[in-house]
């Protein structure tokens, strides 16, 4: 799971260095943004040895920062969406103060605008700074909106004085990330197979027939169960995304070859997870050469491709079974009948014609339909969150075996 770690301005800086070791030892990947008055107290080059990336200085890649550190004027864009918590640690009363009130002017701030990820924030400064109105007043609308805060220690500061302020222990910070992250690790010792993305039907050697699957919500699944101590294999149809650090990424192209690696990889598995968008159907005669372009109407005959659902309901060999229903109308009746037809033990439906429920959304808003007649409704979640609440279910039905 990606971490975009923000070290701000503060003798605490240094600490950052060992939190950075510490999230990687979790199997965190790491990301780190330097704020100006922060690089007084630590170099980037400290935290680009340690994690092997660039670090961000710059909104613009001007500064003493090399013009290479940041690619675009909208790189702030791209991190916010590619990561799944951003910590910042230590937060001086500086960055708080411009997280409460929406200032951004520099790529931090900007980042914490631009990010739908969980935040956490680790604060440390001065005592009289810490317990200062301004300050309190600060984190009470930054809790109020959902910011994780990690209350500084108290002890010998800095600056001489004792008291509150010293940045919360190392082991502190991580439990809090990972408790915002909803990291548990009841998978542990279970092996998980989804899958994800579209697949593609050649009608010719340049043309295809496929979906607008982005392969987000089978992605979002394989991070969730990797974070909750499962060994992950994850049998993916073409997308831009990234396999996710951890897992055995199988990479597919056509209904058949998902077929084959499903059915091979189904043997070790206790849950079977179909998030994958398959094809449904597969032109019945594939041209050799490019079809070239006439003046004549040209007719394509399809053929169905394999049901890999269906043939895995019928050889269960204990595994929980779960499958998904992309639909565009009378989502209850649809997802209700492919449950019974394919005997799995739970469909997640969702009707992608909604607003933030559709192909490529970081959102969705599904309905999970289980054998036994329940029907669970979810609001409008971010799909890592959506992914929790599938593995918990997936969980209670294991456990139920």
């Amino acid at each position: 799971m990606r971490i975009a770690l923000g070290v701000t301005g503060g003798v605490a800086a240094y600490k950052a260095a060992e939190l950075v070791r510490r999230l990687q030892q979790e199997k965190f990947d790491v990301e780190v943004i330097l704020t100006r008055a922060a690089r007084e107290f630590i170099a980037p080059l400290t935290f680009a040895a340690l994690t092997g990336k660039k670090v961000i200085t710059e909104m613009f890649g001007f500064g003493e920062a090399s013009p290479a550190n940041v690619e675009s004027a909208i790189e702030h864009i791209a991190v916010a969406q590619r990561i799944d918590l951003l910590l910042v640690a230590p937060a001086t009363a500086d960055s708080l103060g411009k997280f409460a009130h929406g200032i951004a002017d520099d790529f931090l701030s900007t980042l914490y605008l631009a990010t739908k990820a969980p935040v956490v924030v680790a604060p440390a400064m001065n005592v009289n700074m810490w317990e200062h109105p301004a300050t309190q007043e600060n984190l009470a609308v930054l809790r109020a909106r959902g910011v994780r805060v990690v209350d500084p220690d108290e002890g010998y500061l800095a600056c001489g004085m004792t008291g509150a302020g010293r940045l919360a222990a190392t082991e502190t910070i991580v439990s809090k990330v990972c408790e915002a992250l909803d990291l548990r690790r009841d998978l542990q010792g279970q092996t998980l197979l989804i899958t994800a993305g579209p697949t593609r039907e050649d009608i010719d050697p340049v043309r295809f027939l496929t979906n607008r699957s982005s392969g987000k919500m089978g992605y979002a699944l394989a991070r969730a169960a990797l974070g909750r101590g499962a060994h992950v294999i994850l049998v993916s149809g073409p997308t831009e995304l990234d396999p996710p650090e951890g897992s055995d990424w199988v990479p597919v192209r056509t209904t058949e070859e998902m077929r084959s690696a499903v059915l091979e990889h189904a043997l070790t598995a206790n849950i079977v997870i179909m998030a994958a968008a398959v094809s449904d159907y597969r032109p019945a005669r594939s041209s050799a050469t490019k079809i070239e372009r006439g003046g004549e109407r040209l007719v394509l005959e399809l053929e169905p491709t394999p049901d890999i659902l269906a043939e895995l309901s019928r050889d269960r060999s204990g595994r929980v079974l779960i499958g998904f229903a992309a639909e565009t109308d009378h989502l209850e009746e649809k997802a209700a009948a492919k449950l019974a037809r394919k005997g799995v033990d739970m469909i997640v439906a969702n009707d992608v014609t909604r607003e933030g429920a559709g192909f490529d959304h970081d959102t969705n808003i599904v309905t999970l339909f289980l054998r036994n007649g329940r029907k669970i409704s979810l609001p409008k979640l971010s799909k890592l969150e959506v992914a929790q609440a599938i593995l918990d279910h997936a969980l209670s039905l294991l456990r139920a075996r």
